[in-house]
This record gives structure tokens, sequence and C-alpha cells, in this order.
């Protein structure tokens, strides 16, 4: 190893490794900051001045969204973000291909549109309620039968391992999907329910805090993801998440050890789904609207793609990657007004749309090719998952 390589290695470990040699006092403030700056997010005068000026030519490269309203693009990083954490738990942690994760997304928003809404069926033709319920009451019933399909789903299922365990996750997202879309018994079909309950509160004034404006909803959004990232990270330094890295790295190895992986992936499950569930009760609360088109398989591989873009087994990956998945096509939007990008070229007398918002998913895709390609750990890796990926590359290197 040569001395330049050494002192990168070095270089790299002491800018990981700088922020935990911070005395505590210095890292709580730190953190303390930088919350700050994200609960300001939303707010018009803080993100406007978040740019640069482009070196070539007069222009501003906004980092803020232009072409969409930059506090509802945040809300919804923010419950793909949860989507994204949840998953992590079951793939980053437990090592579980979980394809069809979004049924559980499903699970809760519907939950909560069933019970908030006066146009439910279960008020207006079945009388099974009186009244809608406060939507801050349905949450943690929308937690819990997310968490209980997860056990119902997990308990015949995860004997299974590998691509026989997604194909079947995937089987039951598709179920609630279609369920949904053609059951006009309780979930009304395509119609959906509407007038979905909101988050309660008011202002000084009077007038409600969650309702056409988004920056409440990010508010709580981010709250709750704070809320997560604490439940997680606790669970992974625990023994439950001891235990799940035992059998992501050899299940038939823990269970030699006397590790209960049946048990352990059972909770891996629940614990995933219940977060699912949780950011869908948040999502149903905004939109005042569920029907089955929102819970397609793309928003499936997409929360997928979060996790492993990111990095998986790593909160602060699956928090990045949620992040970009949504922002970054967002954000792309704004990049044809700078640039002075055509929206529509001319070919053979066809007209075709070569605008940043109709490409945009063409340039996220192609860039996530390239960082699965040239950095198949993820941007954020898991310091361990990103070690096992080295020595994995080593063992198949050609020997010189």
């Amino acid at each position: 190893m040569t001395t330049e390589t050494v002192k990168k290695q070095r270089w790299k470990l002491n800018l990981r490794d700088r922020f935990q040699d911070l005395p505590a006092p210095a890292r709580i403030a730190a953190m303390v900051v930088f919350v700050v700056l994200l609960y300001l997010l939303p707010t018009k005068a803080f993100y406007e001045n978040l740019g640069f000026p482009i070196p070539m030519g007069s222009g501003y490269l906004p980092f803020y969204t232009t072409g969409s309203d930059m506090a509802g693009v945040l809300f919804q990083c923010g419950y793909y973000i949860l989507l994204a954490l949840g998953l992590n738990v079951v793939l980053g942690y437990a090592g579980l291909l979980d394809l069809g994760f979004f049924g559980f997304f499903a699970v809760g928003a519907y939950t909560v549109a069933l019970l908030t809404s006066p146009e439910s069926k279960l008020i207006t033709e079945y009388n099974w309620l009186e009244s809608p319920w406060p939507w801050l009451v349905t949450v943690p019933i929308a937690i819990a039968l997310a968490m209980l399909s997860g056990v119902l789903l997990g308990w015949p299922t995860l004997r299974l391992r590998g691509d026989y365990l997604a194909i079947v996750t995937l089987g039951f997202a598709e179920i609630i999907r279609i369920v949904a879309k053609n059951q006009d018994w309780i979930l009304n079909g395509d119609r959906g329910i509407p007038s979905v309950g909101h988050p309660p509160g008011t202002w000084p004034d009077g007038e409600p805090i969650f309702e056409l404006d988004f920056a409440p909803y990010y508010w709580l959004v981010l709250t709750v993801i704070i809320a997560v990232i604490f439940l997680i990270r606790n669970l992974a330094n625990s023994r439950v998440g001891r235990a799940w890295v035992a059998i992501r790295e050899d299940e038939d190895a823990a269970e030699l050890m006397g590790v209960p992986t049946f048990k352990f992936k059972l909770w891996a499950f629940a614990i995933g789904a219940a977060i699912g569930g949780l950011s869908g009760s948040l999502w149903a609360g905004q939109a005042n609207f569920v029907n089955s088109a929102t819970f397609s398989l793309e928003n499936s591989i997409l929360v997928l793609a979060a996790v492993l873009l990111g990095g998986a087994g790593s909160i602060g990956g699956a928090i990045l990657g949620g992040f970009i998945v949504i922002y970054l096509p967002e954000w792309l939007r704004s990049v044809g007004d700078v640039f002075g990008w055509p929206t529509q070229i001319t070919v053979g007398g066809i007209h075709i749309d070569v605008s940043p918002t109709s490409l945009r998913f063409v340039i996220f895709g192609a860039l996530l090719i390239v960082v699965m390609i040239y950095r198949p750990q993820g941007l954020w890796p898991n310091r361990r998952r990103a070690a096992e990926l080295k020595d994995r590359q080593k063992e198949v290197a050609p020997v010189e």
C-alpha cells in the first residue's frame, strides 16, 4: 500500500469520525442547529437563499424547486423517508427482500380514511360508526393494523428466502391494490374515500393549522422522522439489532448459535410494517382523498431504490435515498428555466417533448444506474456493509 493511498484512507476516516471526536456539547449544538435549519426549510424567506451563482454566465442555480411548491415536495420527501426507514429495518438490517412494502402504506392510509371520513361506508351505509373519529385517534389503530398485517404476512412466508420471499411480498402489495380497486363493499373501488380527516390544531386566530398549507404537514412528518430515528437506533444497538445482523450475514450460522431467527425476522417485518402504516396515515391526513391509484408497484420499487441508493443498513443512507428519489426529479424541473433548456424539438416533422419535466425520470434513472455500478454500497453506506463489499471485491479480483 502506497503512502498516498494511506493518506487518502486516513483523510476519509478523519472526515467520517470528525463529528464523533467533537466534545458532547459541540455535537449536541451542531445537531440542534441542523434540526432548526430543517424546520426552516419550507419557509420561503429561507429557501430562496439556497443556491449558487453559475460561473459561466449571470444565472443563479437554485437548490429549491421552482416548478413545484417547495413545502409540498418536502412533505412528499418526508413520508418517503419514513418508508425508506421502515424498509431499511426489513432489508438493511434483517436482509429480507420485500418488494411489496408499499402495501403497508396502503393499510395505514385506508384505515385513517375509513375511520375519519364522513363519506366512509362504515358511517353512511353500515352504521358501524356514529360519526367520524379524530385523526389523532386513528393513527395508533393504523399502526397496529399495519403491524398485524406484517405479522400475518410474515408468519407463513418468512421461512422462504431470497427471490421467493420477494415474489410473495410483491403479491401481497398487488392483492391490496387490486382488492382496493375492485371491491366496492367498504373501500369504494376507484371512486375512493373523500373528505379524510386532518390532524388537529388551530392557529391563534382560530384557523386550522393542517389544511391547505403544506408546511405544517412537513413539520409534523419531520418530527415523526426524528422520533423514528431514535427508535431504530436504539433497536439497532440492542440485542434485537445484533440478531438482525447475524441473520443477514448467515441465517443458518445464526440459528446454530442459538438465535431464534424466525422470531427476530418476524419482529423486523412487524416493525417495518408499523413504520409503513404510520407513513400512510400521515399521507392520508394531508391528501384528503384515498383510492387505489396511489398504491402501484412503481411506488414499492421507488422505496426499494431509495434504500439501495442511500445504502442498505444505514439510517443516514435511508434518509438520503428517500430524499433524493423524490427531490431530485422535482428539482430537475427547475433546471430548464435556469439554462434555457428547450421544451420541444422537431425531428422529421415530429414534435418531441424534451423538457426537464418530461425527462426528469430518465435522468434520475441514468444517475441511479451509474451510482449502482460505481458505488454499489450506496451513497452513505453502513460501515459493516461497506467493509463486506470491499472484501467480496478482493475475493473476485483477478490475481496479477
